[in-house]
Formats: C-alpha cells, structure tokens, sequence
C-alpha cells in the first residue's frame, strides 16, 4: 500500500516543519484549516514524523466511523483505534451494541497499558479516533480499569474459584459455551475466557492451582488454534467490582446507564492519554456548535425522564460538559484542522485545491491523465474497479500503460486532490469521486461476532418439540434420558407418539430424527407404534416425489433441446455500467452475475432462480442482465408485484442508466391514461428498452417489437394466472426470477443440476447486525428512539397493523413527538394518495412514516433505520422478519423495536416469536429464523403448491431427504446423470443399524453438565459418516472438554463398529447369551438362506447371521472389530 509520505511529500509543503518545531516546542493551539480529504494522510505524516500519539475528535459518529476506516489506507499496520459513540440517547436505559463495546474497550485497553510497568514502546496506540458525544460519555476512572486489569501466565498458580469470582466482578458473564467476547465458561479444570480486547478467546488448562497452558481457540469450531505463554485479562466493560450490583439481570451485560451511579468521579478519555499526546480537532466551530446541541437535548432527555419517573432527580449527569473537557484539553497541544471563521489561510493548506471531475466521461478521464503525464506530472487513481479502469484506459489511451507517474491503487477514499509543490510539480490523487461523481462506500472493519460453535446445525431440537424419526414417525421429543440396563448405564433421546407410546433411541441412532417442519403452527398427527401406518405413509409420498422428479428432469431435458438467443460477450458499455456500481460486489453477487451472463451467452432460454436475503445486491444482477439484452438490441420486462414497488425500481434503473442512451419506463396505475397509452405505441415501436410494471404488463394491449428478457421480481406474490403465463414465456425467452424466500439448503442440494438457481447469501460490506430490542410498549422509548433517528438525519417505519386505529396511533405519535413530520400509509387509500406520501417518505418530506405490514417487502429507502413495529407479538415470524428487512439497508447501524401490549402479558407463542427475532441479529439470519413459513414457501415455489400436502405428511426434512433419493434414481435409470450433474454433494438416508452391546456408553453429566449441549453433540456425533470425522471429533472433545471418561470412549468406539456395520450391510449387532450376534436385514420373501461366506474361525454363520463368541473383556471388541473390517471387505 503506497503511504501518505509516497502520495504526498509534506516536508516539501510550505508551513510542516514550521508546524512540527510548534508540536515540539510545545505550542497549545495551532490552527492549520486543511481540505477535509487531505487530513487523514497529514495525520498519519505528522504520528510518523513526531512519533507521539495523536486524538482525533469529529463531530458525528458516520463522520467518525467514515474517518477511522479511511485512515487504515493511509497508515496501515498502525496500532489506531475508535473510541466508539455509544448509541443510546443519554438517560436511555438502553445496552450498548457489541462493537460500541468492543471498540471502546480495546482503546481504552491499550492506552491503560502504557501506565503499566515494563510496557514496550511499540505498543503505545498510535491515533485514537472519536466524536464529541463519545467523548462527553462518561467512563471508569483510570485507575478503577488498571486496577482491575489482571495477566494469566503459564506456571502462575492461582485458585479457579477464585479466577472466575473475580472475573465476574469486572464484568464477565459465565456461558456454557464462550460465543462472543466477554463470556467465561469453566469445565473442572478447563477455562475460556474471550477478553475484549482480544479477536479470540482463550482457554486456560488448570493442573491443580497451576495455570498448565493457555492457548487461543476458534469461536466457531471451540479448536485451539495456538498456544501462548500469558494473556491480559482487562474489565469486560466500563463497569467493575461491587458496581456489578446495580444489574438487575445477572445474566445479562451491565447497562452502561448505570456508569455515572457507579463511581464517584466518572473518568474521561483524556484521562487515559499518555504525557505529549496532540489532540486534533476535526473543526472546533462545528464540536462547538454539537456539543451545544448534545447538552441542550440532554437536559429536555433529562425533565422527560424525571417527569415520567424513569430516573430520580438527583441522578447525577452521565457526561462530563465540552467546557469540563475543553479544559482537560489544555494539558496537550491542539490542531484545528478546520477553516477558521476568518479570513486567515495557513500556508499548508495553500498547497492543496479539488482535483478535476469528469461524471463518469471516461474519455475525457483519460483525456487528462495522458496530457498530465506527459507534462511530467503524477497521477494517482484510486479506486476498488482499478482493473477495469487500466482495461478501459488502454483502449481510450493507446500507448498509456501504469509507469512512474501513473499508479493505479485498489483502494476507497472519500475525495482526491491537486497539490502544488514550491518547485512548480503538480500532483494528482483522482477518486471515484472525482471519476464518477460519487464516493464510494469502504468495506467496514470486520468486527468480531458472535458464533454459535460447531453445533450449531444441530441446536433446532428442543423438549416438547415435534420429531420425526426416519423409521418410526412423527413424535413429541422429551428430552434426554438416562437409564441403566442390567448394569449397563446409557442416554437415550425419548419419543413420545400416540396412545402414549414411547420411544428410547439409543444415542448412536440420534441422526434418524429431525425436527418437525411443516406449513402451519397447528401441528402434525402424531404416528401409533406398531402399526403399519408410517411405512404406507411413507410409500405413498416416495411414490409422489417419484413423479415430482421425473417431471423436473423432464423439464430440465427439454430446455436442453429449446433453440434460444445467444447474447454477445459484455460490451465496452456494459464495463463502464459496471464500474458505476457505488459498492464493491459481494463474492456471491459476483458469482451471481456471471451465472446470469453465462446462461444468457449460451445458445437456450436462460431459466434462473436468484435468492437472496432483503438488501443483498439481487436488483443490481437483474440491472445488469437487463443491460446486457439491450445492448443487443432486445428489450427487457421486468414484472413486480406492487406499483410502488414498481415506482422504485423505476427510478433506480433510470438513474443507473441515465449516461447511456437507453429509456427505461414504468407502465402502472401511476401513470395517466394517456401516458400509458403513449407507453404502450413506443414499446411496440420498440422505443422502449426497458419496461418495469406490475400485472399490468400482463395484459393483452401490453406488446413488444422484440422482447428478450422477463424478470420476475417475487413470483409467488402473483396469481395462478400469471404463472402459467410465465410458464409459457419460460420456453421462449430469457427469464431470470428473483426471491427473497429462502430456498433451504437440502431442496437446494435435492434440485442441484436440474434447476438452475443463485443464491447469494452474503451481506454487502459495509452492512451492520441490526439491534433489536422487544418488551412492552413504552412511549419514553418511542420518542427517545425517533428523536435519535432524526437527530441523525434519518427516517422512521412505525408499523400500526389495523387500518381502523391507526389515524389514533398517528395522533398519538404527533404528541408524542411534535418536532417529527408524521405520514400515513395503508393498502385501503386511494392510489394517488398512496403514491403521495411514499414520495413524500422516499424524498425525505416526512420523518416518520407510520403504516400498516404494506411495506413488509420490497421497498429499499436506506435512509430510513428504525423501524418500530406494534404489537408485534400479533406477527407470523416471518412477517417480523421481512419487516426488519426494511432497515438496515445502508452503512448506519439500524434499530427494530418490536412492542408488545404495555399491560398484557403477550400468548407463549406470540412471546416466543419475538424472543426469536431477538436472539437472530446476525446478517442474514432470515436463513435460520423463518424456516417453518419461508422454507414452506420456498418449497412451494419450486415444486408447486400440490407438493404441500405430502411435505406436511412426512415434515419438510424427511421430504427433502426423500426427494434427493428419487432424483438420483431417475438421473441413473435414464442416463442423465452426466447433462444434470449435481453441484453439492449427494448423501442419502442411511439404513438403520441396531447397535446393542454391553459397554456403558455416553457423555455423563460431571463431564459435560449442559444437557443441551450433549444432545446437539450426541445428534452431531452420530451424523459423522466415515471414521475420520469420529476421530476429528475426539481430537476435539480432548480440545474442548478434557480427557475423554471411559463411557465418552466407549460411545466413540461404538459409532465407529455402527459405521462399518453400515458398509458391510448388517441391520444389527446384539448379544445373545454368550455370543455376539450380527444380522442382515430380514430375506427378501422366497430366500430362505443368505449366502454369506465361510469365515472359518473368526465367525460362526448362519443363515442370515454371523455368531461371534464371547472370549473375555476386550478381547470381543478387538475380534468385533476384525471381523466387521472383513465383512466391509467381502461386501
């Protein structure tokens, strides 16, 4: 990465060394006023020239995230840190977000440790970013934190009871298993602990009092990645000790409301800066003007809280005044890099002026770099499509090529310049600000998340749940159990079925249940043991997916045959629409593309299904796809379900497409008559290229000169009309169908290689987790939670789900919050009015647009990010979902509330719903969260609606499972298995494999005493297909957990002797009397001796068994073993 002291040389500008003997020399206050998009690189010439650390403080928490992550472009590798603005409003009893957390405590962390003894010089923090409002935040005193702060080395003796008392003082919370930092887990003499400051966690292993080792691990996997001589072990957040007290949820994070209760003399960052330290100040008119602002909303936040009883009126200020700070801030030396109010210039800023625009006139881009260049002049081009443009460059600058004076860097900033040096040099840094008029988004730091551990696929099993066992039926699981059998002890997985039947299976057979998934909440009918009616059940539905996949594989067979067009490889247009796109492609959005462009190249009609979650790129495909036909002439429809959603689309595509010369237009009911009418005669004239409507395009007037595309946004939203119309087109033309439904991944695998589908299942970069909160409805919160958001600038979605209250709701919101700008919008309005407020919303006129579940798809307004939705508890989780998909969508960290009545409790199910949506904060969670309804739909649109009632039968899982076996049948028996390949690897269903032997086996609770945590390992161990994945496991149970019992062991070994059981074809292995018995499944009728080979010695045989003795304790396992290895071999 090319460096400030490379891009520009500042002790070459007049004014720098002045201004470094001024640091140096010890001058309070220098005002310099720089261009914005030069401080960042004179920050990092001046950390390396004076070697002391620097604070940076800004106005706003965008501004500061945008500046902290431009900085690593400029000063990679450096030790810099943000000091993160917490979100809540000040007398918010609101939980600070993870990250806020997390950064504030890794810069606080590293500036307690230079007061520290024996600290290095290299680990002094090199710049510190934050805001005013982060600032003012008060935090723990400094030496309450130092005191705190406590180092682990290997041979240090301590006591764990005590290690892990003191560990929850500063603030640490315990977990069965550490997912996320500031949790500790203990098992005996094993302890993780993931400190704050830290990107993984560690596990320390007692022997005694004796710290033995300690090593880092993967949250994901719970491996140990390597070992490490110590680790410091700072506070878990800015409260400690006995202020642990003041939580009134022990289980939960400490709320960072409770700090200015905490302690006496609340600290501030400025505490923390090490002697000589600079401070700049990004603009101190504007810090000024923000914390006159912060501290006036402060004091109405302050008379609300009072008023309604939310906080004492003695409760003491939570942050220290900019007067206070100001002050505090003498102690260093200050730089302004902002313009003063006057008329003075300093001399550095002189240097510097905008670099040239050009709009995105690529020519006339190059134009400028090939005259520059050969003025002897450098050019610097900074960009995240620099390929692309060197490819551009070279056919619009022949003979230019990348040399001295030109250099390409794949990078983002904000803005580029012109600097002029003394000696008459003109230096040039252009951006995609200056190339294309707008600036594009950096790729944000990766923050550490939360995991789930290596179980997590396995953790959707709970008691009381619905079950479907592969051989026995549909149950109520209940739970683990343990039961001791003639002296042998074990844990079995109890079923419950009907007639109050039960059923124990055996812990090496946990992989032949799954959890019930079927269309609705009301449940599946309950299997009777000892009956025939789950085996007809079953017959019957393998008879269905047997049709089902022949006619996929029939379908797929004749689009092979279908004559269609083949478009040309991209164009130069096509490049140039591509390096347009504001944002840098996700991994899956890329592939996605080239999947659309691949089918669209070849020679049949493109037939592709595009999934995707809410806000992950898939319009920018169909954009480009659609693109792609007009630049060979053909026009392209694209079909969405609602007119605002089609009014959106409208306007994104035109503004895309606005430096080409191709029209898009929009054929709806917000067009006029006439307008239409003009619309359609153009389409026909093949005027229009692109046409976005809703059904509307679907009837009989609507006709094209010679239409090459259809995109389908959301097909399962339009009636059994329309589809078979789409049915008919799909053998004629291109047709590329978008979803936001989940389309689960073992349909996905069960489709692989006969149906063409995308998914793309990566969040852009720059997206954040949206913090969710849910609870009763408290009107403080609404209005603290609206203000906030329009204190910054943005908008917000109340969701008010009935038509007849909500004028009542919106009134009562206009008192609630008289400053906001109120709409209403609900699907029972007339178009036009409709049509009027989402203007309105989406062009900024109104602050809060309160609404019914209408704006529960499709709509994309990424300056709205807060969504408060009441009494969500009446919602279908997957409502709730799609509903949260509103937010979220731009660079800013978005909120959802989800309210419940004030006063009643919500039903179990109502509450379990949103204790759901909570929990799943992570991108993309709509692929975990909503399986019964979005998988059940997904389902549906793939295999149509007559599928539902056999899915339901048998659960979603088992029908999948079935589904990929007939697949597989019919691909073999008609020789399609070469042209329809699967992508994914196939597994079918396991045979059943009775396994019954007089050893102890299991995972007993002194060894692992989460129950939960055994039964998602127990159903992930027995799902290990071969022996590798058995051993991988014990490698990390000893990893994990400790030396493995006799009984952990014994289950091990089992699993292995049920794996080769499977491959030689047995049904069972069990003790009869004095010898071990292994049986084939039962003759097929008319057989009445299987011909099994002569084994001599090794085994007896029968005629569909082999009879093993007993010979002595261990020695039958040994034999065992042998002879199963034989009987794989022989089969």
């Amino acid at each position: 990465m090319m460096t400030s002291e490379q891009l520009i040389r500042f002790k070459e500008l007049p004014g720098f060394n002045d201004l470094l003997e001024q640091v140096e020399g010890g001058t309070r206050q220098i005002p310099i006023s720089l261009p914005r998009s030069v401080r960042l690189p004179f920050m990092a010439a001046l950390q390396r020239d004076t070697q002391k650390p620097l604070l940076f403080i800004t106005s706003k928490s965008d501004r500061l995230q945008s500046m902290y992550e431009e900085f690593s472009f400029w000063a990679e590798g450096n030790r810099n840190f943000i000091f993160a603005e917490p979100t809540p409003l000040f007398y918010e009893k609101i939980n600070w977000s993870r990250d806020t957390r997390s950064d504030r405590m890794e810069t606080l962390v590293a500036l307690a440790q230079t007061f520290l003894p024996a600290r290095k010089s290299e680990d002094v923090p090199q710049v510190i970013f934050t805001s005013v409002k982060s600032l003012m935040t008060r935090t723990i005193p400094r030496r309450d934190f130092l005191l705190a702060c406590a180092t682990l080395k290997v041979g240090s003796q301590m006591q764990v009871d005590a290690l892990c008392r003191k560990w929850v003082d500063i603030g640490y919370t315990t977990a069965e298993l550490v997912t996320s930092a500031g949790q500790f887990s203990r098992r005996g003499g094993l302890v993780d602990i993931w400190p704050t400051n830290l990107e993984h966690p560690v596990r320390v292993d007692f022997f005694g009092d004796e710290v033995d080792s300690i090593r880092s691990f993967d949250p994901a996997t719970q491996r140990s990645i390597e070992m490490i001589n110590s680790v410091f072990i700072p506070p878990a957040g800015e409260l400690v000790g006995e202020h642990s007290n003041l939580n009134e949820d022990p289980s939960q994070p400490l709320v960072e409301f409770n700090i200015p209760l905490a302690y006496k003399n609340p600290g501030s960052l400025l505490d923390y800066l090490p002697k000589g330290s600079i401070i700049l100040l990004d603009n101190e008119a504007s810090l000024e003007v923000t914390s006159e602002e912060i501290e006036d909303q402060a004091l109405r936040l302050r008379k609300d809280a009072v008023e309604m009883n939310a906080v004492p009126a003695d409760f003491p200020l939570p942050y220290t005044t900019w007067s206070e700070l100001s002050d505090n801030m003498t102690r260093f030396s200050i730089i302004d890099l902002g313009f003063p109010l006057g008329d003075e210039i300093h001399p550095l800023s002189g240097a510097f002026s905008p670099g040239p625009r050009f709009g995105s006139h690529l020519p006339g881009l190059f134009e400028f770099i090939n005259k520059t260049v050969n003025q002897g002049n450098p050019v610097t081009v900074v960009s995240k499509q620099v390929d692309r443009l060197k490819e551009v460059g070279r056919g619009e600058a022949a003979g230019l090529s990348e040399s001295e004076l030109l250099t390409y860097i794949d990078g983002s900033l904000n803005a580029g310049w012109e600097v002029r040096y003394p000696k008459g040099t003109i230096s040039y840094l252009l951006t995609d600000s200056e190339i294309f008029g707008w600036e594009r988004p950096r790729p944000r730091k990766q923050r550490a998340q939360s995991y789930s551990g290596p179980e997590v696929s396995y953790a959707d099993l709970k008691p009381g749940d619905w079950v479907v066992h592969i051989d026995y039926g549909i149950g109520r699981f209940a739970g683990l159990v343990h039961r001791s059998i003639e002296g042998v002890e074990r844990d079995f997985l109890l079923i419950k079925y009907a007639e109050d039947d039960q059923l124990f299976v055996p812990v090496h057979q946990a992989d032949r249940l799954s959890l019930y998934v079927g269309p609705d909440e009301r449940g599946p009918r309950l299997t009777r043991l000892g009956t025939k009616d789950w085996v007809t059940l079953k017959d019957k539905v393998k008879e269905a997916v047997q049709e089902v996949a022949v006619d996929l594989l029939e379908l797929y067979a004749k689009r092979q045959t279908v004559e269609g067009y083949a478009y040309r490889a991209d164009t130069e247009w096509q490049r140039i629409l591509e390096l347009s796109f504001p944002y840098t492609e996700t991994p899956d959005q890329a592939r996605a593309i080239e999947e659309v462009k691949h089918d669209m190249e070849r020679a049949r009609p493109m037939d592709r299904l595009l999934c995707g979650d809410v806000g992950y790129g898939k319009t920018e495909v169909a954009l480009r796809a659609a693109f792609k036909a007009v630049m060979d002439g053909r026009q392209v429809a694209m079909l969405v379900p609602t007119t605002v959603l089609a009014q959106q689309h409208f306007e994104s595509f035109r503004t895309r497409l606005a430096p080409f010369p191709v029209k898009v237009e929009m054929l709806s009911r917000f067009r006029s008559p006439s307008e239409q009418a003009q619309i359609l005669l153009d389409l026909e004239a093949g005027d229009v290229d692109i046409i976005i409507g809703t059904h509307r395009l679907l009837q009989d007037d609507v006709l094209f000169k010679d239409l090459g595309l259809l995109i389908i946004d959301e097909e399962q939203r339009f009636g059994v009309t329309h589809k078979e119309y789409f049915k008919k087109m799909r053998t004629e033309i291109d047709v590329l169908t978008l979803t936001a439904t989940p389309i689960p991944r073992t349909l996905y695998m069960a489709l692989s290689g006969i149906r063409d589908i995308s998914n793309i299942n990566t969040p852009p970069s720059d997206r954040l987790p949206i913090q969710t909160h849910i609870g009763g409805y408290d009107p403080q919160l609404v209005r603290n939670a609206i203000i906030r958001e329009i204190d910054r600038g943005g908008q917000v979605f109340f969701v008010h789900n009935r038509v007849q209250t909500i004028g009542a709701m919106a009134n009562h919101l206009r008192s609630l919050v008289p400053e906001a700008r109120l709409g209403i919008a609900h699907g029972q309005m007339k178009e036009h009015e409709l049509a009027e407020v989402m203007h309105k919303f989406t062009s900024g006129e109104v602050d809060v647009l309160v609404s019914t579940s209408i704006i529960e798809s499709g709509l994309d307004i990424p300056n709205a990010n807060t969504l408060i939705v009441d009494r969500g508890d009446t919602f279908g989780l997957s409502q709730l979902y799609q509903l949260r998909g509103r937010v979220g969508r731009g660079a800013s960290r978005a909120y959802a509330y989800f309210f419940h009545h004030r006063k009643k409790l919500p039903t179990p199910e109502g509450l379990e719903r949103l204790e759901t949506l909570a929990e799943n904060t992570q991108l993309g969670a709509g692929y975990s969260i909503a399986m019964r309804d979005l998988e059940m739909r997904g389902a549906g649109d793939l295999l149509g609606t007559v599928q539902h009632g056999h899915i339901a039968a048998i659960g979603f899982h088992l029908y999948t499972r079935l589904l990929s076996e007939a697949v597989n049948e019919v691909k073999e028996r008609g020789g399609l298995y070469e042209t329809a390949k699967p992508e994914l690897p196939y597994r079918s269903i396991r045979p059943l494999v009775a396994v019954e032997l007089p050893l102890s086996v299991g995972i007993p609770q002194e060894y692992l005493p989460d129950e939960k945590l055994r039964l998602q390992l127990y159903r992930r161990i027995a799902d290990t297909i071969n022996q590798n994945e058995i051993e991988k496991i014990k490698d990390e149970f000893l990893d994990r957990f400790g030396p493995l019992p006799e009984d952990t062991q014994n289950l091990f070994w089992q699993l292995g002797i049920k794996l080769k059981a499977e491959q030689a074809g047995l049904a069972s292995i069990s003790i009869e009397g004095d010898q071990i018995v292994l049986r084939y499944p039962a003759l097929p009728e008319g057989l009445k001796v299987r011909d099994l080979a002569d084994l001599g010695n090794d085994a007896r045989r029968g005629k569909n068994a082999y009879w093993l003795p007993i010979l002595g304790e261990g020695i039958w396992q040994e034999r065992l073993d042998a002879l199963l290895t034989r009987l794989v071999e022989l089969n």
